[in-house]
């Protein structure tokens, strides 16, 4: 399945190949105090690829916080989160934001809620490699 996404004024975009054809798609709401004020959900398919492209990068923000593992692409003009990204060992990972989606059924989403309180920085970079996106690339200028 071939998923698009995007923040609201489409300076930030994304293409996810999700294969295989997906069941249904898992969508994490993180119940962190970040997440929770934004309405960030998010999903992942270590077995697919994403490509993201960002039309100025003047325009997007870069926020990390709490072990700064994790960095947010917040679009400074429409203030959407669509993508989440992390390097461990020189590799790149993702997971994307659900409510970005554009071509998706809503009826293919399984919300679920998702806490990490607790987790060490260690513990926290062995799940994203296991859980997030591993085949990760952008397209044109990278943030």
């Amino acid at each position: 399945m071939h998923i698009t996404g995007s923040c609201h004024c489409r300076n930030i975009t994304f293409a996810l190949d999700w294969n295989p054809e997906p069941t249904e798609i898992p969508a994490r709401a993180c119940t962190c105090s970040f997440c929770t004020r934004h309405g960030n959900v998010w999903t992942a398919n270590p077995a697919g690829s994403l490509r993201i492209a960002i039309k100025d990068p003047a325009r997007v923000s870069m926020y990390a916080f709490g072990t700064q593992v994790a960095r947010f692409h917040v679009c400074a003009t429409c203030g959407v989160v669509p993508v989440v990204t992390s390097e461990i060992d020189g590799k790149r990972y993702a997971v994307v934001n659900v409510n970005t989606f554009e071509n998706v059924d809503p009826a293919l989403l399984r919300h679920t809620s998702a806490t990490f309180d607790g987790e060490t920085e260690q513990e926290r970079l062995a799940r994203q490699k296991r859980n997030w996106i591993g085949n990760v690339s952008y397209e044109g200028t990278t943030p």
